[in-house]
């Protein structure tokens, strides 16, 4: 808008000075006739570009036009209003005054630009020696033209000795060339409370994930909370509707960074990106979105008292499919839809939903206990098979929602080697046990071999030594005669 203002000031100019030389440099006068014509324009009221008040102009000044115009080869743009020679130069600034305003900067990155002009205004008036501040606005403008920018404040956390922080790097836009190079996926905490089950009122949190080349939504759901099981449930509802994606960015929150999320998108070949901390723009995507949730979704649904979760879900999917996906995106010109159709893809063909289930699952070691072949996992004991009772460590695959699934898996190739069950007292009471099979000779035990070569060779070179024995052996009659 202000530059839109600028450029119009400028061609305003232009044109209203060549609307009234245009006619000398159309029909030059005769010889001698030229003054009277200056004297004729000058004579007369012209518009103003911008207030449109009359206003009229000396023969030197038109004079000094039409010379101008004559030399040029564009007389429009030589009409046009010059550019100061001092601009950016903040003249009214002294060498000392940008001096002392710089090394304030430096101090203080996090100050407001009336803050440091505040300051700067008391040390001035402080030092007899310096010239007073100019205005605020010319403070402005130079801290401006020299990129003194106003910085995010150090936190405590931040180690002073850590890496360069993020916001010392430019922030550009980004994005992907094919379809499914790259999913958004983040939590958005709603507006508006539903009605649960139990009567009470909670906020529900919106799961989505978006494509970044055509902007389809993958798939979309409330949860109740923002827990890992609620995002690998949205995850794999997403993966089955459009397909593995190559990348996943999300934040780093706790259902993101958790065991069994992880372990999933390793498994399927995903590359996970998180974003810098406290750097929200880089999911930008997903955060405009989430916009258009609340501007355009949630309105919508003001008349209804008894929101439920239910209903949520389907309003949301209703408006997704319906409206979102089949509307122009001003971004990219187009529906999401037709250019997640049109666009090159890099996706690959879903797995089953129990391949799925099975990926996103944490792998844990257990120490296998001796005495009645179990281990421990989160609170819960189960049993391993008899017939891999020798292992002394076991590995094994579990989700820590739904441990009804728990598999026994080769650590070194992940194969899964055995469901394994909980541990069921009750059962075992009966008594009934299976019998620990060993396996059988392949031929006859061999006979006695005698006293073994190690203790026979001691033996002998004891004897060679020549030493006596080293104890007293008992006379069996002595000890008759005593007893």
């Amino acid at each position: 808008m202000q530059d839109d203002k600028r450029q119009r000031a400028r061609d305003g100019w232009a044109r209203l000075r060549f609307a009234i030389i245009g006619p000398l440099l159309a029909a030059p006068p005769r010889r001698g006739e030229l003054h009277q014509e200056i004297g004729r324009l000058a004579a007369k009221t012209w518009q103003h570009p911008h207030t449109g008040e009359p206003v009229r102009f000396g023969r030197s000044t038109i004079e000094r036009w039409l010379y101008a115009a004559r030399a040029s080869r564009d007389p429009v743009a030589t009409l046009g209003r010059a550019v100061r020679h001092d601009r950016g130069a903040q003249p009214s600034l002294s060498l000392a005054l940008r001096q002392l305003l710089r090394q304030q900067y430096a101090e203080h990155p996090s100050w407001s630009v009336k803050l440091h002009y505040d300051n700067l205004r008391v040390r001035v008036g402080a030092a007899a020696e310096l010239e007073p501040v100019p205005s605020y606005q010319s403070v402005r403008r130079f801290m401006k033209a020299q990129g003194l920018q106003r910085q995010r404040r150090a936190r405590a956390r931040d180690r002073a000795d850590g890496p360069e922080p993020h916001g010392a790097f430019e922030v550009r836009s980004y994005e992907v060339t094919h379809t499914h190079g790259l999913w958004h996926a983040d939590f958005h905490h709603g507006t508006r409370k539903v009605l649960s089950v139990d009567g009470s009122w909670q906020t529900p949190r919106l799961l989505g994930f978006l494509d970044d080349h055509s902007r389809l939504v993958c798939h979309l759901q409330w949860y109740l909370d923002e827990t890992a099981e609620s995002f690998v449930h949205g995850l794999i509802q997403a993966i089955l509707k459009r397909g593995l994606p190559r990348m996943l960015l999300t934040d780093n929150g706790p259902a993101m960074l958790a065991a069994e999320t992880r372990a999933g998108l390793e498994r399927l070949g995903i590359v996970h990106a998180r974003t810098l901390a406290y750097a929200a723009y880089q999911n930008a995507k997903q955060e405009v979105f989430w916009a258009q949730i609340e501007n355009r979704l949630v309105p919508m649904l003001e008349g209804v008292e008894d929101l439920t979760l239910a209903l949520l879900n389907e309003a949301t999917q209703a408006w997704v499919e319906l409206e979102y996906h089949r509307h122009p995106h001003s971004e990219i010109a187009c529906p999401p839809l037709e250019r997640y159709l049109n666009a090159p893809s890099v996706g690959r063909p879903s797995p089953s939903p129990a391949a799925l289930r099975r990926a996103f699952r944490a792998e844990a070691g257990r120490t296998q206990r001796r005495s009645d072949g179990t281990i421990s996992l989160l609170g819960r004991r189960f049993e391993i098979p008899a017939r891999y009772r020798h292992l002394d460590r076991v590995y094994v695959h579990y989700a820590g929602w739904d441990l009804s699934a728990v598999d026994l898996v080769e650590p070194r190739t992940a194969e899964v080697l055995t469901p394994l069950y909980p541990l069921d007292k009750q059962r075992n009471a009966n008594g009934r046990r299976r019998a620990i099979l060993t396996p059988a000779p392949a031929s006859p035990p061999p006979p006695a071999s005698g006293m073994a070569p190690l203790l026979a060779e001691l033996l002998r070179q004891y004897a060679a030594t020549g030493l006596p024995p080293a104890y007293l052996p008992q006379d069996p009659t002595t000890r008759t005669q005593e007893d």
